[in-house]
């Protein structure tokens, strides 16, 4: 005989006088006058169980003795719940089934939380009982979501053509952005293997192959400093097309992102997804992955303080500064504590402080006697201003205060209510430049990695710039080149980037060059792709997309953690098998390592 006819969520109506066998676990009981319920659970739902003395006695008396995730098996009928039970809010609340036989699978310890969608229980406590964790149905169904999105990739992507092929994990160090995990080669003493940040030139080697569509959904390592939304191993949808400009992947991507959606969430999502360069989306909105489901568009006001007498403005103007601000729309009843408790929180973000003037019949603000009639006017005017508003500026260094400014309208549109769950604001940012500076170092980084194509338009600035005084100068016309990338970007998340990629040896060579990068660093770090660049190599370009944080806003969830199976802490450690652990010296002896441990 079969363990369970029925999925507990699967039991309805038109099993009505049906005999079922069910196994799950207990997820409450209840004994309501010598009649004991059990909500039994699996992975589809719950369905009410019950266990009454007329029916059978003695596993009457056995209901009493089980307890919250108990594994138990049950058989029996199936029937209406009585009048004035039903319960529907969950898709079995209209039937129960009245137990006739009861097998106690397994027992359970006291728990240490709840399995319940809601739980206070900590994070290092639920990590630490992953298994339990995932038992909660809202966990249960960030996974299925992941499944459902994931398969729904593979469908596409193999109805278009792609081939799904694996790089390799085990590779060669080439530390250009994130530090490398590293695998010491047991087999070649001294010598190590990393762990791929991307497979990015791989991928880029199966377009010189003739592959010409590529994909994996691939898991990529990089050992960083960890944000809540950060994890040292992580997984990209990875895909790579030859002879294709930047529209074409757009494209692919675009309708891809559109059959996602809809055989995950039954979401129609609207097309085409909104366009905004580099420098306008850093303009309005003070980032490169703004959140563009409300407005609150940054405004530049230093033409207009620069008249001002207000000397906080002044210095920084003098400085190389700028005066920029957003309106709080209807804000202008905050009190005076409100204010100084925002402005910590913008002083938290890096700047200094923060102005603010409260739109009214006249403008009510301390610095107001600092500003002129027509320069109060002129501001009202730039930020389209009506009574009731609440005007916020920071006064920084343009990089400064566009960070700043971009929390503080993120932190301000959750506050006015603007920001919507249901609503995927997608848009594309282009026209990115192909390199930005390092004050530290002082010298050029490519701004996404150093395969990246320069626009056509800019491709003779980025080929005759003068060298001579690379690294350590920085020059307008190498700001001013653009790179043919693209990053998508979802509710204020950068969910994927990509971009085209240099196919000709020639420019190549020229990329390492403005990074400073020698001809032989070149060679021991990417030597097998540049001899490939020199056999025919097709025009090519692709995207990489984090699964891990679309899966996230798909599900609703607060962290990525809630949709990775078995998730990391922020010091990178896994509380469930308390790894990264040591290792006997045997071990270390045969991989030829001795340890110096620096306090």
């Amino acid at each position: 005989m079969t363990m369970r006819t029925h999925a507990c969520g699967e039991v309805s109506e038109k099993d009505i006088g049906s005999q079922v066998s069910l196994a799950g676990w207990t997820n409450k009981w209840r004994d309501h006058g010598g009649v004991v319920f059990i909500d039994l659970r699996d992975r589809s739902g719950i369905v009410q169980v019950v266990f009454s003395p007329e029916v059978d006695p003695e596993i009457h008396r056995a209901a009493h003795k089980i307890r919250n995730e108990f594994v138990i098996r049950v058989e029996g009928e199936v029937r209406e719940r009585p009048e004035g039970t039903v319960n529907p809010s969950i898709p079995t609340g209209m039937v129960e089934v009245v137990a006739q036989k009861l097998e106690v699978l397994n027992e359970s310890r006291a728990l240490p939380f709840m399995v319940d969608d809601e739980t206070d229980a900590s994070e290092s406590l639920r990590y630490r009982h992953r298994y339990l964790d995932l038992r909660r149905p809202v966990i249960q169904r960030n996974m299925i979501i992941r499944h459902r999105a994931a398969r729904a990739f593979r469908q596409y992507l193999d109805d278009c053509g792609f081939v799904e092929i694996e790089t390799p994990v085990l590779t060669k160090s080439t530390p250009e952005g994130a530090r490398d995990y590293l695998v010491p080669s047991r087999t070649n003493p001294g010598h190590f293997f990393a762990l791929p940040q991307s497979p990015q030139i791989f991928k880029q080697i199966l377009m010189v192959s003739g592959l010409e569509r590529y994909y994996q959904i691939v898991k990529c390592f990089r050992d960083e400093d960890l944000r809540a939304d950060r994890q040292p191993e992580f997984t990209q949808v990875d895909l790579e097309m030859s002879f294709v400009n930047r529209e074409d992947v757009m494209t692919v991507v675009e309708d891809m992102i559109k059959k996602v959606f809809a055989d995950t969430l039954c979401a129609e999502l609207k097309e085409p997804f909104h366009r905004l360069s580099y420098r306008d989306a850093m303009d309005r909105y003070g980032c490169d992955k703004p959140d563009l489901r409300f407005g609150l568009e940054l405004k530049d006001v230093s033409d207009v303080v620069k008249d001002s007498s207000f000397k906080v403005f002044l210095e920084t103007l003098s400085s190389g500064g700028i005066i920029k601000g957003l309106n709080a729309r209807g804000l202008a009843g905050y009190s005076r504590k409100d204010l100084d408790d925002l402005t910590q929180e913008v002083q938290g973000y890096g700047a200094k402080g923060m102005a603010w003037m409260k739109v009214k019949r006249a403008i009510e603000s301390p610095i107001a006697k600092f500003f002129p009639e027509e320069t109060r006017k002129a501001l009202v005017e730039r930020f389209e201003a009506a009574d009731g508003d609440l005007l916020l500026f920071v006064a920084d260094k343009k990089d400064v205060a566009n960070d700043c400014l971009a929390r503080l309208r993120n932190e301000m549109g959750r506050r006015l209510g603007l920001v919507r769950d249901d609503v995927y604001a997608f848009s594309w940012i282009t026209d990115f430049p192909l390199f930005e500076w390092n004050d530290d170092e002082k010298r050029y980084e490519a701004m996404h990695h150093p395969f990246t194509a320069p626009m056509d338009e800019d491709l003779d600035t980025f080929l005759s710039v003068e060298t001579s005084g690379l690294p350590n100068v920085r020059t307008s016309e190498l700001s001013s080149v653009r790179a043919q990338a693209y990053d998508i970007v979802l509710n204020g998340y950068e969910i994927g980037g990509g971009s085209i990629r240099i196919h000709k040896k020639e420019v190549q060579d020229r990329m390492f060059q403005l990074l400073n990068m020698s001809p032989e660093d070149a060679n021991e770090k990417f030597g097998f792709l540049l001899e490939a660049l020199e056999y025919g190599a097709p025009p090519h370009g692709g995207i990489a997309l984090g699964l891990d944080r679309l899966v996230m806003i798909m599900a609703g969830a607060s962290s990525i953690r809630d949709v990775i199976a078995f998730p990391k802490t922020q010091k990178a450690v896994c509380p469930l098998s308390n790894a990264p652990s040591t290792v006997d010296a045997k071990q270390l002896k045969e991989l030829s390592i001795r340890l110096d441990i620096v306090e």
